[in-house]
């Protein structure tokens, strides 16, 4: 198969099953790992695939933001594990940020019968959440997302830059071996870089959807975080894969 034919095969893989693996393409067309591995960088290049750990998907694998109401129910029960999980790390007399996002929600859950904590966060629902709490709450400011609930832009990113916390509850919309953790928008990218410069130790929360996904601007690399906590859902060789990068925690595990 000559070179051009190879990548317009390969371009219809990742169109008709979503992706591919490079070792199963390089045995089934009898060519080197490397070689499949430098026509699916050119392929990514224009703009026809997205490379992934091992192989790529589709573009259209690409993960959009996703109304509240419109997640909130999905994966509840993991998210609660997740949450429980969070919730054990955090020490007396801490200030923490929670991100925006349903998972970091279940986590104010169970923070509001507190009333050592110091609080950061910059979504409309959590603050909501907070409100008969004994905390002491902090809301960031800034525009609202509409449909979302988060608060971003200038003023968001003021507050952020003037504050420090101890621990730092990141709500990952998309996890990727090599890209780590990415947003769907730039402006939310930013927001969670803020949030991480600001505090001591981040610990990304993630229920197992959103492994080996990618959004549109990155956040940051995994090595830079204290670690992933997850629900058992998880597949094992995807464990087994990221915890070269950080550490994986699990909620609801003994």
């Amino acid at each position: 198969m000559l070179p051009l034919e190879r990548k317009k095969w390969l371009e219809e893989q990742v169109t008709l099953n979503k992706k591919v693996d490079i070792e199963e393409i390089s045995k089934m067309l009898n060519v080197s790992a490397m070689t499949i591995r430098r026509d699916l960088t050119e392929l990514e290049k224009k703009g026809k695939v997205i490379r992934t750990h091992g192989g790529a998907i589709s573009v259209e694998s690409l993960t959009e933001e996703v109304p509240f109401y419109s997640k909130k129910s999905k994966n509840s029960t993991e998210k609660k594990a997740v949450a429980l999980r969070a919730f054990s790390l955090i020490k007396e007399n801490s200030t923490i940020i929670l991100d925006s996002g349903t998972t970091t929600l279940e986590l104010a859950k169970l923070l509001k019968n507190r009333e050592d904590l110091t609080i950061v966060t910059n979504d409309i629902s959590i603050a909501n959440e907070l409100l008969d709490s004994s905390n002491k709450v902090i809301i960031t400011g800034g525009e609202l997302q509409q449909g979302v609930g988060a608060l971003y832009g200038s003023a968001t990113q003021q507050m952020l830059q003037i504050i420090h916390a101890d621990i730092f509850f990141l709500g990952a919309h998309a996890i990727d071996l090599d890209r780590g953790v990415t947003a769907p928008t730039f402006e939310k990218s930013l927001i969670k870089q803020l949030m991480i410069k600001a505090s001591e130790v981040t610990w990304i929360l993630a229920d197992h959807s959103k492994f080996n996904v990618k959004a549109f601007s990155n956040v940051c690399d995994l090595t830079t975080v204290e670690g992933i906590i997850t629900d058992t859902k998880v597949e094992p060789s995807v464990v087994k894969e990221y915890s070269t990068k950080t550490q994986i925690l699990f909620g609801g595990q003994d």
